[in-house]
């Protein structure tokens, strides 16, 4: 039996850019990577804007819009470098940890379960040394750590800052970098996320990604994606901070809570795992992919699996593989739905365009123009079963929408004299190979962000 090959997935692909990946960047665009995420807890300044050059060119090279996501590093507790940069630790040594939080020592207590790289080793306290800035632990179960590995701590334990010295450091280089996300870690208020902003220029600066990973951040939800503009699930330090068990309702409830307030939501962590070392996911995995599609997600990440894995491309490769899967044979398990107040025409003409394009079998995809986003974003929030072309002739708005469900960004030169827009915008999808010479049918739509302004929408032949 021949394999099923399916189609590019409406799950859009995060991955993190690392030693491993940096050098295939190309590869990762062409698979189908949307957001190449930069993680400025490891690497140098150098690294990091050697990574973003990287996706850069390679975006370039295929003529897609791929997003930039920077992800600070927050008050997370993460051990020193060590000699040498990775260890093996076995089950009842005796391990001294020393981290970046000097006070760590006065904030935990013997008997506490402390873990390493999410979860993959635990220690049990049992003293702090004689110094008061080292933690004296046991090793409970074994495993490989490595330098910067991250220290989980129960946050009822520390006095955690919104926004870091280290973090505020950062924020001119990811600017300078010309970031389009800038994600934040350990968010708890929305306090933190305004915390953030305050310091982000107020036109055209990067969205804004908040990262629940504490009990505090489930619990403060609601205000926390009100500020923020898109959401990340990032299920390694959530699953210590709340019991492992719980994590996986928590994520279809924060992805449902994400989806009714018009916000993007990326799923983290530990997805592809086993793909740092092995050439193929395990079931398990495939699973976890699957269930983040179910449960209507914009994107799902990879971290260690494209950061530094042996097969980058390959773990790439099998998430949108296992995501084009599940949306061609799964159902969605939660509707998506925008807020649409009575008075908000937009929203009701993204509705009917969705619905044009569902129920006209001839139409193969629903095109819009927008200058803000806003227009893809709301027909995203319908997630229609056919693409969406979303056109502009702002490229940080196209790359922007990268992250958002469904939506294929395309830039528009912007002199387009007296040819009609529609027009143009069909020979810039001919030019992407998204229609042939013999044209197709599509829903086409068009709002106007002032108030009283004309909206469209038509069944076209292109």
């Amino acid at each position: 039996m021949e394999a099923v090959t399916a189609p590019r997935p409406r799950t859009k692909l995060v991955c993190t850019i690392g030693p491993a990946s940096v050098g295939v960047a190309r590869e990762l665009v062409d698979v189908g990577m949307s957001v190449g995420r930069i993680n400025f807890s490891h690497g140098t300044p150098d690294s990091q804007k050697e990574a973003v050059h990287a996706v850069r060119a390679a975006a370039h090279h295929a003529r897609r819009s791929v997003a930039i996501m920077v992800d600070l590093p927050g008050p997370k507790v993460r051990l020193q470098d060590m000699d040498p940069h990775e260890v093996e630790l076995t089950a009842g040594q005796v391990f001294d940890l020393h981290t970046n939080r000097p006070t760590l020592a006065q904030e935990v207590r013997p008997g506490d379960r402390l873990m390493l790289a999410d979860g993959a080793v635990e220690l049990r306290v049992i003293d702090p040394a004689d110094d008061g800035e080292t933690v004296r632990t046991e090793v409970i179960s074994g495993g490989v750590v490595r330098s910067r590995s991250g220290v989980s701590v129960p946050t009822d334990r520390l006095d955690l800052e919104g926004l870091t010295d280290e973090d505020r450091a950062a924020i001119p280089r990811a600017l300078e970098l010309r970031a389009d996300l800038i994600a934040q870690s350990f968010v708890r208020t929305a306090d933190d996320v305004r915390a953030l902003r305050a310091v982000l220029p107020r036109d055209n600066g990067p969205l804004v990604v908040a990262k629940i990973e504490t009990r505090a951040g489930v619990e403060n939800f609601e205000e926390i994606c009100a500020a923020a503009d898109g959401v990340m699930v990032a299920r390694g330090d959530l699953g210590v901070d709340i019991p492992f068990a719980e994590v996986p309702l928590v994520q279809k409830d924060l992805l449902r809570r994400a989806q009714a307030q018009g916000r993007f939501a990326i799923v983290a962590t530990q997805m592809l795992e086993s793909m740092t070392a092995a050439a193929r996911p395990t079931r398990a995995e495939a699973s976890d992919v699957a269930n983040a599609v179910l449960d209507g997600t914009d994107a799902v990440m990879l971290s260690a699996e494209t950061a530094i894995g042996a097969h980058p491309v390959e773990a790439a490769r099998a998430m949108l593989e296992i995501c084009a899967m599940t949306e061609a044979r799964g159902v969605v398990l939660a509707p998506r739905s925008a807020r649409q107040p009575a008075d908000d025409h937009p929203a009701a003409i993204c509705r009917a365009a969705v619905e044009l394009a569902e129920n006209y079998r001839s139409a193969s995809a629903i095109w819009c123009f927008t200058r803000s986003g806003r227009t893809a974003e709301l027909l995203s929030l319908f997630d229609p079963k056919v693409p969406i072309v979303s056109f502009t002739v702002n490229a940080v708005v196209a790359r922007r929408l990268a992250v958002r469900r469904a939506i294929m960004p395309i830039v528009l030169p912007q002199a387009g004299g007296a040819q009609p827009l529609i027009e143009r915008m069909a020979a810039a999808a001919l030019a992407q190979h998204l229609i042939d010479a013999n044209g197709q049918t599509i829903v086409f739509v068009t709002t106007s962000p002032d108030p009283g302004g004309v909206n469209r929408l038509e069944l076209a032949l292109v």
